[in-house]
């Protein structure tokens, strides 16, 4: 079942998320329906806060990368299988030298910036088995997580830019949050005016 994406300005997106266990109620079923929304939406990546759950579980499949030619073999090859999902995921290390790369996110569509971030994360998470795994990536890979895991945090990559960017993108960021823009997927405006 595809979910409606919650957009900037919900107040989902700004909580810490919370562990879930294995009791946790229809767990398979809300992973099937977080994978076929960030399929239906052309995303790599979705958090369980962008779907309105305050809690520590989201969804990568970063494939598509694997066919860019702008990407060194190596990272295709890391992000051709890309497709996990990670429970209770905490970072243990970011290392290496930031670098930037252009982010968007499905919760705040149009808008993509250059966003710095360390090449190289540690962490351990669950998989949807509950079994706790530690593992490193690095490059796009770990970017990716990287940008999943903020949502779980209640952080967004807009909160990564300067000052200046966040200004010159607020206009857009508040109309995002008031249903004022077009997305080819469900979305769900924290600030939309009911009858209008």
């Amino acid at each position: 079942m595809i979910l409606p994406i919650v957009a900037y300005g919900d107040p989902v997106l700004r909580k810490v998320a919370k562990e879930i266990d294995a009791d946790y109620p229809n767990l398979k079923e809300l992973i099937a329906n977080m994978k076929e929304t960030m399929y239906n939406a052309s995303g790599v990546g979705l958090a369980a806060p962008q779907i309105g759950k305050d809690i520590r579980l989201f969804v990568i499949d970063a494939s598509p990368f694997a066919e860019d030619d702008d990407l060194s073999e190596e990272d295709r090859a890391a992000l051709k299988d890309f497709n996990r999902v990670f429970i209770n995921a905490e970072i243990i290390e970011e290392d290496g030298e930031e670098w930037a790369f252009n982010e968007g996110c499905l919760s705040i569509p149009d808008v993509r910036q250059d966003v710095y971030r360390q090449p190289k994360v540690t962490f351990t998470y669950q998989d949807e088995d509950f079994n706790t795994h530690t593992e490193t990536l690095e490059g796009l890979a770990a970017r990716v997580f990287q940008h999943e895991y903020d949502h779980i945090e209640g952080i967004l990559f807009t909160d990564k830019l300067s000052s200046l960017k966040k200004r010159l993108i607020k206009k857009k960021l508040d109309n995002i949050s008031k249903g004022k823009i077009r997305a080819d997927y469900r979305m769900r405006f924290p600030n939309l005016k009911k009858g209008k």
